[in-house]
């Protein structure tokens, strides 16, 4: 009776004893990897104090709310994987592993972090890593795991041949493909040739997705040997493919040879038949437009050659027929057969006589440029020669002297030194004697006074000399302007009062 009381005390004070602190469980919030890699989905626990004991580990994984298990450690039974995982789920610590503890290796639990190994789309899930522990109970913490799928990226033409047809449609001519990835990839297109692009996804059963695109164009000669670039981009990942557009198209026939100048006589003259197709031509046939080829003609490959000099016969309108794989096309061509040789153009055609002209244009040009340099270096010059001219035939006249009122004169003057004035040196009158009368419109020279007379002691004592010609003459001589008003008129020593 006392053992039984003493057993249940036990089980209470176990029961009522307070719960361990400070302990929790540590993982990663998330980790991804992609499909065949490995991946590790950390979990630790961290004990408080007083520590707990550690009865179990079990990893789970979480699908649609219900739990499956994976991988259970145990202290006393060791580890136990289950299948689907048995084959790629280990843990990582080798001490988890061991199945007792031993003084030299001893059990611990605290880190159970477990390792995945080839990766599948299916393990994609939350997992639940849950720590048994004793007194303290279940402590658990979760991480999610995304899984990823590198894509199959291929181009390719949607035909080994592409036919450019009559009537013209778009079709495509190359497949930009992204299969099986996760996420989905993006495809984008580099050429220069005109066209649509059309893009398509489709989700597949494991839960990635084909991405799809079609490039459509016209078919035609201009299509052939085009090049197609198609780019992918996965994540980081860049993947980059082309194609060269193989098109078959009918041939594009032009016949050349005829050079507008085909005359009377002339030698060795022949038309070709040239013609652009894929497949090449195999079959070229000629003929005369109303009416026949002439039979001094001989036919080889794509070429017609006239044997003989050229004669009125040689004219009309001839049509060449190209033939490949894909059909016929034809090309023609007008020869008109004159009497004589036309004018031929300068040497080099047009581009040679636009060169002439751009020539002879740079050659006026520097010529103008000199002309007109040379004439403002000579216009001061000739402006000096033109005053020059503009003067009378005698030195320009000398300003008139200001008039002295007759009480200036004779208060200024002494007898004595009007007796005496004429004893200076008279300079010559020609240098400063000029004038025009009021009532002539002709120019002339004033013959000089007799030497008798003694001019008055306001004249110049030096002789008039020319002006400088930076100077600007009091007038400019024009032939057809109205005559100057009138001037104080000369007046001689003899008519001076004093």
């Amino acid at each position: 009776m006392a053992m039984l009381a003493t057993f249940w005390i036990v089980l209470l004070v176990a029961l009522n004893a307070p719960a361990g602190n400070g302990q929790s469980v540590q993982t990663d919030p998330s980790k991804s990897g992609f499909v065949g890699d490995t991946v590790e989905l950390r979990c630790v626990f961290i004990n408080g104090k007083p520590p707990v004991k550690i009865s179990q580990v079990t990893w789970q994984k979480l699908i649609n709310g219900t739990k499956q298990n994976v991988a259970t450690a145990n202290p006393d039974l060791g580890v136990s994987v289950l299948p689907p995982f048995k084959d790629r789920v280990s843990f990582k610590h080798p001490a988890v592993r061991q199945r007792t503890s031993t003084q030299s290796a001893p059990s611990t639990l605290e880190d159970t972090t477990i390792v995945f190994s080839n990766l599948r789309l299916s393990d994609e899930a939350a997992y639940i890593c849950e720590y048994t522990t004793f007194p303290a109970g279940n402590r658990e913490n979760m991480v999610n795991l995304t899984v990823f799928a590198r894509p199959v990226t291929q181009m390719t033409l949607t035909s080994a041949t592409i036919v450019a047809r009559t009537p013209k449609r778009k079709i495509p001519v190359a497949t930009c493909m992204s299969a099986n990835g996760k996420p989905p990839s993006i495809i984008k297109w580099d050429t220069t040739l005109k066209g649509e692009a059309t893009f398509q996804e489709t989700r597949n059963p494991n839960g990635t997705v084909t991405v799809r695109s079609n490039y459509i164009v016209l078919p035609s000669r201009e299509t052939h040997r085009q090049k197609l670039t198609c780019i992918v981009t996965y994540h980081t990942d860049r993947f980059i493919d082309s194609v060269i557009l193989n098109v078959q198209y009918e041939p594009e026939v032009k016949i050349e040879g005829f050079d507008g100048n085909w005359y009377l006589n002339r030698q060795d003259v022949k038309l070709t038949c040239n013609a652009d197709a894929n497949p090449a031509v195999t079959i070229y046939q000629w003929k005369l437009l109303n009416g026949s080829l002439p039979n001094n003609i001989e036919i080889k490959n794509n070429t017609l050659f006239f044997k003989g000099p050229v004669t009125y016969e040689f004219g009309g309108t001839y049509v060449c027929d190209a033939t490949n794989s894909i059909g016929t096309r034809s090309g023609l061509v007008e020869v008109n057969v004159t009497e004589k040789p036309m004018p031929q153009g300068p040497p080099g055609g047009i581009f040679g006589m636009l060169g002439v002209v751009v020539v002879a244009g740079l050659i006026v040009g520097v010529v103008a440029t000199i002309c007109m340099v040379y004439r403002r270096r000579q216009k001061p010059r000739t402006e000096t020669d033109n005053d020059l001219t503009d003067l009378p035939p005698a030195h320009k006249p000398a300003p008139p002297p200001p008039k002295k009122k007759s009480s200036d004169m004779k208060s200024g003057l002494t007898s004595d030194e009007i007796q005496n004035s004429g004893n200076k040196e008279l300079p010559n009158p020609a240098d400063y004697v000029s004038c025009r009368h009021p009532g002539n419109q002709e120019q002339f020279v004033e013959p000089p006074p007799p030497s008798a007379y003694t001019p008055v002691t306001f004249l110049p004592q030096i002789p008039y000399t020319q002006h400088p010609t930076n100077i600007t003459p009091m007038y400019t001589f024009q032939p057809n302007a109205a005559p100057p008003g009138p001037r104080p008129p000369f007046n001689y020593p003899k008519e001076q009062s004093v």
